[in-house]
């Protein structure tokens, strides 16, 4: 693993918060959601490579990412089983905000 994934209990609501005040950073939640674990390549768009390493960083710090290395990529999951523990209902009620459902 990657350094800097902090502990479920360690995962701090104002942090999860500040990492998914982003547009950017809220649809890679979206797409790890509905797709499961991608390589951070399909994840990278038309984004600088540079600008996407700094957004990842920010989700894997707050505890919502995983990441792992695999070969000369990194693969990324959302840390689904963490959150629900840490606060639940949240990222359900979030993906179905941003799928235009009722929370």
């Amino acid at each position: 693993m990657i350094a800097n994934h902090p502990e479920t209990d360690q995962i701090r609501l104002e942090n999860v918060l500040l990492a998914l005040g982003n547009p950017l950073r809220l649809e890679i939640v979206r797409a790890l959601a509905r797709e499961g674990e991608q390589a951070c390549g399909a994840l990278r768009r038309d984004v600088a490579k540079s600008t996407m390493t700094h957004h990842w960083r920010v989700l894997r710090d707050s505890g919502v990412i995983w990441q792992r290395p695999q070969g000369r990529e990194n693969l990324i999951s959302l840390r689904r089983e963490d959150l629900d523990a840490r606060f639940p209902g949240l990222l359900d009620t979030l993906l179905a905000v941003m799928d235009g459902q009722p929370a």
